[in-house]
């Protein structure tokens, strides 16, 4: 635990001075790491690799993917506490039943939770730059680039690649094959799930100034929006959460056919 603790707080901070994780994003990844590396290194590995591939691909062309989303998205830039949570947290919440009972089907339900992660992240990154108009997942209608739900073909290809990265990883660190096969497909399940429930019940907003639907409670014109649709309460960060967790409850379902 203490050597976790050391280890994820000096991977916290050169992320924050790299500007990939705020203040309190990088104070949940020191609880995050901490647990992970508790749990063993090879759970350290696989943390790790998913955080560096999603900074990597948050960067890249980063400027124009601001550009085609910022009038939508509600945050992008370094990662604060509860995007980490939403993302590593049932990554976390397994290692720590890993801790007290260590057993295969902790890892199935931890590799499902973290490709789900990877595999939304891989699709919104590299999703947001198809030249292709993207369509609600629910209903098939065209909507704005970045809009929660929003689908298009280069980003579902993501998805699987960002799943498919993360079983690769653990069948790397020889975790279980219920792991390696609940990443893979649970990966993308949860990725599917977090576009549905976007679409669904993600709160939707209006900005009546630009005439814009978007995802903003304050519009990048400086306006105030008002609620549209879906669970006023319920952001892009609780639907991730939702996603994972819903990743790992599919990671069980992989176990149990084991």
């Amino acid at each position: 635990m203490i050597v976790g603790l050391v280890l994820a707080t000096a991977v916290a901070l050169a992320a924050h001075r790299a500007r990939a994780l705020s203040t309190s994003g990088a104070a949940a990844a020191i609880v995050t790491g901490t647990l992970a590396v508790a749990a063993g290194w090879s759970w350290a590995i696989i943390l790790i690799t998913y955080f560096t591939c999603a900074t990597g691909l948050s960067r890249y062309r980063s400027a124009e993917k601001e550009q085609r989303s910022s009038g939508v998205t509600e945050k992008r830039g370094a990662r604060d506490a509860v995007q980490v949570f939403a993302n590593g947290g049932a990554f976390a919440a397994m290692a720590v039943g890993y801790l007290i009972r260590p057993d295969p089907w902790w890892q199935a339900l931890a590799a499902g939770a973290l490709a789900a992660a990877a595999a939304d992240t891989w699709a919104t990154e590299i999703g947001v730059l198809a030249r292709a108009t993207p369509r609600a997942i629910l209903g098939w209608q065209p909507v704005a680039v970045g809009t929660s739900g929003g689908v298009t073909a280069q980003g579902m290809l993501a998805a699987a690649a960002g799943a498919a990265s993360t079983a690769l990883i653990t069948w790397l660190v020889r975790w279980p094959a219920i792991a390696t096969v609940s990443a893979i497909v649970d990966g993308i399940r949860g990725c599917v799930l977090d576009s549905s429930v976007g679409a669904w019940l993600q709160g939707r907003r209006w900005c009546a100034s630009c005439g814009t639907a978007t995802e903003q409670r304050f519009h990048r014109c400086g306006s105030a929006t008002t609620a549209a649709g879906g669970v006023a309460w319920l952001d892009n960060d609780g639907v991730n959460a939702i996603a994972t967790f819903g990743g790992a409850l599919f990671g069980a379902g992989a176990a149990s056919l084991f």
